[in-house]
């Protein structure tokens, strides 16, 4: 089940949104224009890695600032098409709307602030992995905590396989984002008795705690009345 539009109207062009995707298009035809081995210290350098996080120490090869920078680059480096693809169309189905509902600026800071409290959980729950963590999933996972909260009553259009059948049905936003949640949660408390983002190459508790900062963060930044319907872009 991929989501690929909803109803809710919007009265803004996404500005932020579009240019997030854009700056995440580009950084990843720079990982492709790379030969394997530089890039390997370039995701080293820019991902989010646990032990230099909690010791405050920068392995080799070198962040590109402050070890915590690599907290915010991390977020704009992914490590394939689909990986890329995924987010990005996560982000653009969802994203605008909560762009508008919180304006340009404030939205822009929510964005980063929940890929930063996602990376910071992804950090703590575990803690002794070397391994780099990249991704714009633990943004995106705020935007749909903050797009469930504020929107709960739309519908997502989405592209469903049945078998041989392909369907494009309309579906809730809460069966949409809730069950994306709980697969999320499922998968993130299972991962707690093995190896987690070594074993899974899927950071589940960076969703986690990405979606539930945003949800919480949207409880306070949310405007008060909801935003008028307009003409869709």
């Amino acid at each position: 089940m991929f989501p690929i539009g909803d109803d809710p109207r919007r009265r803004t062009f996404p500005f932020v949104t579009i240019g997030i995707i854009l700056i995440n298009v580009a950084v990843f035809l720079y990982e492709f224009s790379l030969p394997a081995r530089a890039l390997d210290r370039f995701v080293q350098a820019v991902g989010t890695v646990p032990v230099e996080i909690l010791s405050g120490r920068d392995l080799p090869p070198p962040a590109p600032g402050p070890i915590y920078i690599t907290l915010l680059t991390s977020m704009f480096v992914h490590g394939g098409w689909l990986h890329l693809g995924g987010n990005m169309l996560y982000l653009w189905v969802f994203g605008d709307n909560v762009e508008d509902a919180f304006g340009h600026v404030k939205y822009l800071f929510f964005y980063l602030a929940c890929g930063i409290v996602a990376g910071l959980t992804h950090v703590f729950v575990n803690a002794q992995s070397n391994v780099p963590s990249v991704g714009a999933s633990g943004a995106i996972a705020g935007v749909l905590g903050a797009y469930l909260l504020m929107f709960p009553h739309a519908n997502v259009r989405t592209l469903l396989f049945l078998g041989p059948f392909i369907t494009f049905p309309r579906i809730s936003a809460l069966i949409v984002i809730g069950f994306w949640f709980v697969i999320q949660l499922f998968s993130g408390i299972v991962a707690l008795g093995a190896t987690t983002e070594q074993t899974s190459g899927v950071a589940f508790w960076a969703h986690i705690g990405g979606f539930v900062a945003g949800f919480l963060m949207a409880l306070i930044l949310r405007p008060r009345r909801p935003p008028q319907p307009a003409a869709a872009w």
